[in-house]
């Protein structure tokens, strides 16, 4: 096989693995995923998180879910498209994954007896529940979608996404296998194409988007805002000049945290 292609494609693996969180990570505790929660008035929807490509929802949420918790909101860390290998999210396609999102959602609502959830989503986390939002019914039950570094328009990982395509076939055969989602995510691909067609939000759900410039898996920066009538899209480094956050901190950092507490509140 050609050099150029397997240094690409590790390079790509090596970048993904290392946004991926902890697949071991232990059922999040300290009144996450308590299904007899019951939502206040100061906190009526529940939380719903959504994980990054190779993660895990207890894992990838280890900060921010919590601390909402300790906050009084109900908060729940689904694993989601475990297509391959037992808590390695995110790696079906993303339809699917939306579905079975979707469905964890149902769970939420009938358990709670919450009109809608709050949904806070990284990474492939922050663009999978897009689908859900646009053509799976979702809008009717999520007030507030919060996404941190989400590929809303596709990714180029620092020009890796845009080299791999030189070589379409080879890429599939071997990424396409362990990662149905990974290919999905990229620039200009036909599922970043179709979930952007038409309008990029959905009627009754606001949006918050919050990113930084020193992310080189989601790139360009640009490429997560979204536009649409109730859309907030925050760039860390606007308030916070100078500052390093990359893709993983993105979900651990107490600015980037700071902003979806601001956001949910």
């Amino acid at each position: 096989m050609n050099r150029v292609l397997r240094r690409v494609l590790a390079l790509s693996a090596a970048g993904l693995l290392f946004a991926a969180t902890p697949a071991t990570a232990a059922e999040a505790s300290g009144g996450v995923n308590d299904f007899s929660c019951r939502p206040s008035a100061a906190h009526p929807r529940p939380v719903v998180t959504a994980h990054g490509l190779f993660g895990n929802g207890p894992g990838n949420f280890l900060a921010i879910a919590p601390l909402l918790a300790s906050k009084g909101y109900c908060v729940f860390t689904p694993t989601y498209g475990q297509s391959v290998i037992p808590g390695i999210g995110g790696t079906d396609y993303v339809q699917n994954s939306a579905k079975e999102f979707g469905s964890y959602i149902d769970k939420v609502l009938t358990a709670t007896g919450a009109a809608k959830v709050d949904v806070v989503g990284h990474s492939e986390g922050g663009i999978m529940p897009r689908y859900y939002l646009k053509n799976l019914g979702g809008a009717a039950k999520v007030n507030h979608f919060v996404a941190l570094a989400p590929p809303n328009h596709g990714t180029t990982m620092s020009g890796i996404a845009e080299l791999a395509k030189l070589f379409p076939g080879a890429a599939q055969l071997l990424v396409g296998g362990l990662c149905k989602s990974c290919l999905q995510l990229i620039r200009d691909s036909d599922f970043i194409r179709d979930l952007n067609a038409g309008g990029e939000t959905q009627p009754g759900v606001r949006y918050t988007v919050i990113v930084s410039t020193t992310d080189f898996l989601v790139t360009p920066t640009s490429t997560s805002f979204l536009t649409g009538p109730d859309v907030r899209n925050i760039v860390i480094q606007d308030e916070h000049p100078g500052v390093f956050v990359g893709h993983i901190q993105l979900a651990y950092d107490p600015i980037s945290i700071g902003y979806v507490t601001a956001a949910l509140a």
